[in-house]
């Protein structure tokens, strides 16, 4: 589409299908798809295991050692903690909440941010998260903020869960949701809030199809324009 390699920025809240519908754009426009969220829980799940998530100071310290490998096989993201495939235990909902916890320690998301920058250097790539459009990608070549109601990404997630056999009352999910979404909008470290040149999409009435279409025709749009500059 373009020799000038590409990135696309997509942010938003938990449970906005960020990683379902930026996994499907990046296969749209055949960019390689890196899931960031994924390297937050994976950190998360391994504090929850040594007891010390709460341990702002444990946290800062471990993250400097922890070892988080992301790798492709088959298309498709792996998360490795310490050469173990974790991609489905840190979907676990406590994990979730672990994530959002460390993620607010500023050396935290220092590395993350720095190990994103590294991984996408020199790629088209769709990376999606909370802090990609104004912290990881500050010059990604389109930016969208991907939304939805709480009450909407609450129906998802539990579908979800149920989907994975780890089903879970609506209204926990529903309080859960708040809860995080609270917890990254209002931390001192990168909080989550959309970059001032970013896009807003609300996929709270849109299927994924539809929603994926809208982002490709911005994506191209964005492209394009990038190409001709």
């Amino acid at each position: 589409m373009s020799e000038k390699p590409f990135s696309i920025a997509i942010d938003g809240p938990a449970g906005a299908g960020k990683s379902t519908m930026a996994k499907a754009l990046a296969k749209e426009l055949g960019a390689m798809y890196l899931d960031t969220g994924a390297m937050y829980r994976a950190f998360g799940l391994y504090m929850l295991r040594k007891n010390a998530v709460n341990d702002k100071a444990a946290v800062a310290r471990d993250v400097e050692d922890v070892d988080i490998d992301v790798r492709f096989v088959d298309g498709a993201q792996r998360l490795y903690l310490s050469g173990e495939d974790v991609t489905s235990a840190i979907r676990e909902p406590e994990v979730s909440m672990a994530a959002s916890t460390v993620s607010a320690v500023p050396e935290v998301r220092e590395r993350m941010v720095a190990l994103q920058r590294k991984i996408a250097e020199g790629q088209n790539v769709v990376m999606d998260g909370r802090d990609i459009g104004t912290k990881v990608l500050p010059g990604a070549t389109l930016k969208i903020y991907l939304t939805a109601s709480a009450e909407e990404r609450a129906r998802r997630r539990c579908a979800e869960l149920a989907e994975k056999g780890m089903p879970e009352p609506y209204e926990q999910v529903l309080q859960d949701m708040i809860r995080r979404d609270y917890q990254d909008t209002h931390r001192a470290a990168s909080p989550l809030q959309p970059a001032e040149d970013s896009v807003h999409v609300d996929s709270s009435k849109l299927t994924i199809e539809e929603t994926v279409t809208l982002m490709k025709k911005l994506a191209v749009e964005a492209i394009s324009r990038a190409a001709d500059r």
